[in-house]
C-alpha cells in the first residue's frame, strides 16, 4: 500500500504564478488529486486556457477547481467583475429557472477550460446582517428560500458537467467574524440550526450535490470543542449520518486562521482527514515546501496511528469518485450572456427609499462618487460597484450643487460614507447613499451586490 500516493490523493493546493510550477506537475505524477486556481493565477482568458491545458496534459483525470460563485466572488472574471449578478440578486428575483440557468452558464464557461469542480454555491442562510464574509453571497435570510435556490444552482451547474460544492457546512451565515482572520462561534440553539442552517445542505445532499465544503467555525450546539472542519460529530454523525450525504467532503482553505492559526497547516490537514474530510484545500499560495510538509504530515500520522489508514483510503476513494463522476470536457469558450438576467430584472431587486425616488425624479445632472473599501479575502481585489463600469468621478471634480450618489459597501455605523454624505449635503449637494452589499440599515439604495452585472444595472438607474 502506497500511503504517500493515497495522501496525495486527498490534497488540493493552489500555487503562485500564471503557469504551473514544476513541483505541482511532479505532484500529479505522484498521485495529487486536485489543484485550485485563484484570481491571482489569471491575467487573461488566453493565458488561463494555456494554464489549464498545461495542467490537463499532465493529469487528464484530476480535479481542476475554482471558486466561481458568480457575483462578488469570481475567479474567471477576476480582472473585470462577474457577468452574473450573484446569489442575493438571484434569490430576490426568486425564479429557480433563472437561478439554474445562471449556474449552468457558469458551468459551461468553466467546462470550456477543462475545469470540473466549482467550489460553489454558497448555501449559507445569511441571518446576521453584520456578517463580514457571507452577505450577498447568500440567497437570503430565509432557509426554505435559500434551500430552493441552492438546489436549483447545484442542478444547473452539474447539468453542465461541473461538480458543485455547497458551502460552508454546517452554516456560516450567523457569524460576526471572518474565518479567514479568526475562529467564529455560532451560538444558536440546536432547534434553530436544524430549521435554519442545515436545511439548504440537506436539500443539496438530497439533490445529489457532488461535494460539500466545511467551515472553520465552532457551532456550539453541535460540537462546542472543535471547529466543524475538525469535528467527527459535524462531518460524520450529522453530515453523513443525519443528512445522508454520500459525496466528497472538501475543506475550506486550511491556511485560514480559523483552521491553522494555532496548530499549522500540516496538523490541520491530519485533523480534518481524521474527522471525515476527503479533499483538503491547502491555500491559494501553496509552496513546494508547504505541500511537502502537509504530505509528509499525513504520511507520518498514518505511521503513528493518529490517522487510521482506512480513513485515508476512504478519503482518497471519495475524491477519486468525484473526479470520475465529473470528467473534464474542455472545448470552445461559451457565450453565456443569454443566461444573464436583464438589467431591468436586476434593478427590480434593488431597495429604494422615498428619498431615492425623489432623487431619481430630479432631472438635473448626477455624479456618482464611490468610496473604496477593502473587501474580504473571499472576494479579493475584483473591480466592484460603479467604478467597475468606469462611470464614477472623484469627489474633487463635483460641480457646485451637483446631485450626488455616494456609493459604498459594508455600510456599518462607522463607515466613512455617512460623514462624507453629511459633508456633501452641507455643501449644497443633493446626496443619496448607495449600499452595494448586504443592507445594514440607512442606505437610500441597496443593490444586493457589487458585480459588474449589478453595477451596470445600477449605473443605468443612477445616470
Amino acid at each position: 500500500m502506497d500511503v504517500r500516493r493515497l495522501a496525495a490523493g486527498t490534497l488540493m493546493p493552489g500555487f503562485v504564478g500564471t503557469t504551473a510550477p514544476d513541483w505541482l506537475l511532479d505532484a500529479f505524477d505522484d498521485g495529487l488529486a486536485a489543484v485550485c486556481l485563484f484570481g491571482t493565477n489569471l491575467v487573461s482568458w488566453d493565458q488561463l486556457a494555456a494554464l489549464c491545458t498545461q495542467l490537463r496534459r499532465r493529469s487528464p483525470h484530476a480535479l481542476l477547481s475554482v471558486d466561481e460563485e458568480g457575483g462578488d466572488v469570481t475567479r474567471l472574471h477576476y480582472l473585470a467583475g462577474s457577468n452574473q449578478p450573484g446569489n442575493a440578486v438571484l434569490g430576490r428575483i426568486d425564479d429557480v429557472h433563472v437561478t439554474a440557468a445562471a449556474a449552468s452558464a457558469i458551468g459551461m464557461e468553466l467546462a470550456a477550460f477543462g475545469i470540473n469542480l466549482n467550489l460553489a454555491p454558497d448555501a449559507d442562510v445569511n441571518s446576521a446582517d453584520e456578517n463580514p464574509v457571507i452577505g450577498v453571497r447568500s440567497f437570503g435570510a430565509d432557509p426554505v428560500h435559500a434551500a430552493r435556490h441552492t438546489v436549483a444552482w447545484v442542478e444547473g451547474l452539474q447539468l453542465a458537467g461541473v461538480a458543485a460544492c455547497a458551502k460552508h457546512f454546517p452554516g456560516h451565515g450567523d457569524t460576526h467574524d471572518d474565518s479567514h482572520l479568526a475562529l467564529p462561534r455560532v451560538k444558536a440553539p440546536l432547534q434553530t440550526l436544524l430549521e435554519r442552517e442545515l436545511l439548504p445542505f440537506k436539500a443539496a445532499a438530497m439533490a445529489g450535490v457532488g461535494s460539500i465544503m466545511t467551515s472553520h467555525i465552532v457551532v456550539e450546539a453541535l460540537d462546542p470543542a472543535n471547529p466543524a472542519t475538525f469535528s467527527p460529530i459535524v462531518l460524520q454523525d450529522i453530515l453523513r449520518g443525519q443528512l445522508g450525504f454520500k459525496g466528497a467532503v472538501i475543506t475550506d482553505a486550511l491556511d485560514m486562521v480559523g483552521a491553522s492559526g494555532v496548530i499549522g497547516i500540516p496538523a490541520a490537514a491530519v485533523r480534518a482527514l481524521a474527522a471525515g474530510a476527503d479533499l483538503l484545500c491547502i491555500g491559494s499560495e501553496t509552496t513546494a515546501r508547504q505541500y511537502h510538509d502537509v504530505l509528509e504530515g499525513v504520511v507520518a500520522a498514518v505511521a503513528e496511528g493518529t490517522l487510521p489508514l482506512a480513513r485515508l483510503q476512504d478519503a482518497a476513494a471519495r475524491t477519486a469518485k468525484l473526479a470520475g463522476d465529473f470528467p473534464a470536457h474542455s472545448g470552445a469558450a461559451v457565450n453565456s450572456s443569454a443566461a444573464i438576467p436583464a438589467a431591468a430584472e436586476i434593478r427590480s431587486t434593488f431597495d429604494l427609499s422615498a428619498t431615492a425616488d425623489t432623487w431619481l425624479a430630479d432631472p438635473s445632472p448626477a455624479a456618482v462618487v464611490q468610496l473604496e473599501t477593502q473587501a474580504n479575502f473571499a472576494v479579493g481585489t475584483v473591480p466592484w460597484g460603479p467604478a467597475a463600469t468606469g462611470g464614477t468621478v472623484p469627489q474633487e471634480s463635483l460641480n457646485p450643487g451637483q446631485k450626488v450618489a455616494l456609493v459604498g459597501r459594508g455600510l456599518d455605523a462607522d463607515h466613512p460614507v455617512w460623514a462624507l454624505a453629511q459633508d456633501l449635503r452641507s455643501a449644497g449637494h443633493n446626496t443619496i447613499t448607495v449600499e452595494c452589499g448586504w443592507p445594514r440599515g440607512g442606505a437610500d439604495i441597496v443593490s444586493y451586490g457589487a458585480s459588474l452585472a449589478v453595477s451596470t444595472a445600477l449605473m443605468e438607474l443612477l445616470l
